[in-house]
């Protein structure tokens, strides 16, 4: 062989030796002679498919920590429409569990709109855009939503949901999560149970408030995407209990409901939730598309010990979920990186565009001659179907209590605090004041009659629809605490990841500011600095613009608004006072802050600000500049004088009637808003 030869064949080796180990992260492993499915979930009959349910590990093991990716969504609005807009958000789960993927799409919310998965495409075509002009984007008020759910009062439960504050949250950390349907499981002795599945935020629940969820949607609408991003890069990773509410299979028929209706929550004074483990969001994805854009969702993905009730809504999603996901990225979607399991795949598909897996064997089905890629027994982990009992009549009719409608819409109006059920009546009438079919606004005016009469007069007096004389139909008055958004506080107080805005001017108070941000950063907040510009702010002795010193500005007051904030704090110094008191913008954003109830801070001539120059109605200050006393006047804490010495002192410590400023401050802001300003009308009297 000549030396030409020898080194053009040496080069050839070792292109295709490369080639070859590229190949081969797509080549199909052998670790097992079974067969699964795409998502890999043993195969136990490849010939008859029933309903059999076996025990589920990732249920029960507690030494697995089981990889998880989460997406949350909007539904009415397309890509790109504003994360604040009134609307349900998808919550749906995908957990790479030992046996195969297991997905849970859920929401934010605990029922739907339907029923009947036949009813689908209609409830999705009278919500998105009307098709003559392709408007509204992003929100439900217009004719062809109010139309279609007011004739289809099943939707009215769901409608009470979506119109409350569950419809616009403050954050996706600070959503509940539910599976919505009506799943099964089995336990070792075969006894089968109904489950439905439940995620319990370790922040509690919190909303934005309307105003502000529309004025976000302009000036940041990227809003809640920025702010997982954000909270997770800190720090404090998204955290939520996992669990379950469960009833015996000999128990379906024991409720005034039924349990398998998606319409219906289960009330947890009668199922409770049994907390099972916890998912935590501590990573974000390395790219948007291929990760987030790319990941699918079926129903029809469970693994061993989980199965599919006879939910009507469930039945249908199985199968339209699989084909969306075909007809969205192709055949070998499950292949895609991000969605494919983290256990082996072994099955006898083949072809098709986008395929990625090499499979060497030569056989590709089964029964085959060389027995490869059996069937899975049961007992070797195979899914195995429940041997349900089946018997009646086949017949397509919804039972008597699939047709009740108004019983749980009330129980969820009931259980509402006073601040809640007003802004449901401020939600549904400034959605109906949308719609200008005189048709559509009255029909559901008279709808809400057969929830609630109160109800049913305000909304109707508010968009000029008719105003009942007495109820369709009486409110069984009852209430359960769960159905309430303010029942579920953190086990305890806590400020993380909360966004706190320290508002400054040159002439601030250096050692206030500095004793602040340590303060709050200790306590997992997170604090900005807004200043008149981006850039260093000079405290009060320093010379404007020498040079560094001061703080850096985060945002100067134009570059960012109060809305994206969850708290406010103005500093002392009396230059810096005089020039925020100049400044119309910084006394809009205490004033806007002020009407979306959020705690506000001042310290020194930082409460002459307050008092002089934003003038919040109603409130109380301490006017005594000498004096370290805190006053605390709806959420709006104040002190005269706050030296290192006493910040070194009050340690952050979230509890009520603490004695020092940081304290005080703190525990106002882990209680999110300060409701009693708008119950007691003090909102109502600011302009913002």
């Amino acid at each position: 062989m000549s030396l030409t030869q020898a080194l053009k064949q040496k080069v050839t080796a070792a292109v295709e030796t490369k080639k070859i180990a590229d190949l081969q992260r797509d080549i199909a492993n052998e670790p097992g002679n079974y067969h699964t499915t795409d998502h890999g979930v043993k195969v136990a009959d490849t010939d008859n498919w029933a309903s059999k349910y076996t025990y589920a590990p990732v249920l029960t093991d507690p030494s697995r920590s089981t990889p998880t990716f989460v997406r949350f969504s909007t539904v009415q609005g397309s890509r790109g429409s504003a994360d604040t807009v009134r609307d349900v958000r998808g919550f749906a789960v995908k957990l790479y569990t030992d046996e195969g993927n297991w997905d849970i799409v859920g929401n934010n919310i605990p029922v739907f709109f339907i029923q009947d998965s036949i009813k689908f495409p209609d409830i999705i075509h009278a919500v998105k855009p009307e098709p003559k002009n392709e408007v509204p984007q992003g929100q439900s008020a217009h004719n062809n939503f109010w139309d279609f759910v007011g004739l289809q009062p099943e939707s009215a439960h769901m409608v009470m949901w979506v119109m409350s504050d569950r419809g616009i949250p403050r954050s996706l950390r600070t959503m509940q999560g539910f599976g919505v349907n009506t799943y099964t499981l089995v336990n070792a002795a075969g006894e089968r149970f109904f489950v439905k599945f439940h995620w319990i935020p370790e922040l509690g629940v919190h909303s934005l408030m309307w105003d502000e969820a529309l004025k976000i949607g302009g000036q940041d609408p990227d809003f809640h995407r920025k702010d997982l991003e954000e909270a997770i890069k800190n720090g404090a990773p998204a955290k939520w209990e996992f669990g379950i509410q469960v009833i015996p299979e000999a128990n379906e028929h024991d409720f005034d409901f039924d349990i398998l209706d998606a319409t219906k929550v289960w009330p947890e004074d009668l199922i409770p939730v049994e907390i099972l483990g916890e998912m935590v969001l501590n990573r974000t994805v390395d790219e948007y598309f291929t990760e987030t854009e790319q990941v699918a969702f079926c129903t029809s993905h469970i693994v061993p010990g989980i199965g599919f009730s006879d939910d009507p809504l469930l039945q249908g999603r199985n199968f339209s979920y699989f084909d969306t996901q075909i007809t969205r990225l192709g055949i070998n979607w499950q292949e895609l990186p991000i969605n494919r399991p983290v256990c082996p795949v072994m099955n006898n598909h083949r072809d098709g565009a986008q395929r990625h897996r090499i499979n060497p064997s030569n056989v590709n089905y089964w029964p085959n001659r060389e027995h490869k890629f059996p069937p899975v027994p049961p007992s070797e982990g195979g899914y195995q179907d429940y041997a349900q009992k089946v018997q009646g009549i086949k017949q397509r009719v919804r039972g008597a209590k699939f047709q009740e409608h108004y019983n749980q819409a009330q129980l969820f109006y009931n259980s509402l605090t006073q601040i809640e059920r007003n802004h449901l009546i401020s939600a549904i009438s400034f959605e109906l004041s949308h719609c200008d079919d005189t048709v559509v606004y009255e029909s559901y005016t008279k709808l809400l009659n057969n929830i609630d009469f109160e109800l049913a007069k305000q909304v109707a007096i508010n968009v000029g629809g008719v105003v009942p004389d007495k109820p369709a139909r009486p409110n069984h008055g009852k209430s359960v605490p769960n159905l309430s958004q303010l029942y579920y506080k953190p086990k305890q107080p806590t400020i993380k990841s909360r966004r706190i805005a320290i508002l400054v001017a040159d002439g601030f108070n250096m050692v206030q500011v500095e004793g602040l941000r340590a303060s709050f950063k200790a306590g997992g907040a997170t604090t900005w600095v807004i200043g008149p510009r981006r850039g260093w702010i000079y405290p009060e002795g320093a010379v404007v613009g020498s040079g560094k010193g001061g703080v850096w500005a985060d945002h100067h007051f134009e570059g960012q608004r109060s809305t994206t904030y969850d708290a406010f704090i103005i500093p002392g110094g009396a230059k810096h006072a005089q020039a925020l008191a100049d400044n119309g913008r910084t006394i809009h954003w205490v004033r806007e802050a002020f009407g979306h109830c959020k705690p506000i801070g001042a310290i020194c001539e930082g409460v002459a600000f307050l008092r002089e120059a934003v003038m919040l109605p109603g409130v109380e200050y301490n006017t005594n500049l000498e004096s370290d006393k805190v006053v605390n006047s709806y959420g709006v804490v104040t002190v005269g004088t706050v030296s290192a010495a006493n910040f070194a002192a009050d340690v952050l410590k979230i509890e009520q009637e603490q004695k020092g400023f940081v304290s005080n401050f703190a525990y106002e802001l882990s209680k999110h808003r300060n409701w009693d300003r708008e119950l007691d009308g003090l909102v109502s009297k600011v302009a913002f």
